[in-house]
């Protein structure tokens, strides 16, 4: 009897090791699997780069598009351009794009249930958006981008407008006047000032020259 016993509280010592082992190992995390955490830790899910909680927020990008534009990871092939910054509400009455923006997407306001996500709403804003490679119509004398910068030319339209064109004389028309400083108030131009060209910002007025 004493064997007996002997040999069975030997046995039930292993089962309870092996089964302690065990335990262990299913709690040690780690694996790809694995959704557990330790105690007082919140395990947050996270999104690969490119899908972010807001929809083309900065440095995510967009795909190509003529009337609609997706969001997609930057480093994918459809990935055309990045947000250089990010808005709520309309151009006409929210903040400037930077300047060398090559062109700007309008958000408007959708149900949770056209959310990027699924889990919210996205409000009525607009992207500035830089294209990933060349060209960039943005830049000092591209021809194109939202706004008009110092560098730019300009070409009048007729009734006292003036449009960018290209300064590499490439474009559709050909260059008439680079806008060479903006300042304040037209008394601040320099005295060989051809053109005034309305401008957005702390600087609305540019400084053109005939080229």
């Amino acid at each position: 009897m004493r064997e007996r016993c002997s040999v069975g509280m030997v046995c039930a010592l292993l089962a309870l090791l092996v089964a302690l082992l065990a335990g262990c190992q299913n709690s040690s995390g780690g694996g790809a699997t694995d959704t557990h955490s330790r105690i007082g830790e919140v395990v947050t899910p996270t999104r690969p780069s490119g899908y972010g909680a807001v929809f083309l927020g900065v440095d995510e990008c967009s795909s190509f598009g003529t009337t609609s534009f997706t969001e997609v990871a930057c480093t994918g092939e459809r990935a055309a351009a990045r947000v250089v910054a990010r808005f709520d509400g309309t151009v006409a009455d929210g903040p400037l794009c930077p300047g060398t923006t090559d062109f700007v997407l309008h958000i408007s306001a959708q149900s949770p249930a056209g959310d990027e996500d699924g889990d919210g709403e996205v409000p009525q804003g607009y992207a500035c958006m830089r294209n990933l490679t060349p060209p960039h119509p943005g830049d000092p004398g591209g021809g194109g981008g939202p706004r008009t910068i110092v560098g730019d030319c300009v070409y009048g339209s007729g009734d006292g407008q003036v449009r960018e064109t290209s300064c590499d004389g490439k474009g559709e028309k050909k260059p008439q006047y680079e806008v060479t400083k903006a300042v304040a108030s037209r008394a601040k131009c320099p005295v060989s000032t051809a053109l005034y060209v309305q401008l957005r910002g702390e600087k609305p007025v540019g400084c053109a020259r005939p080229v």
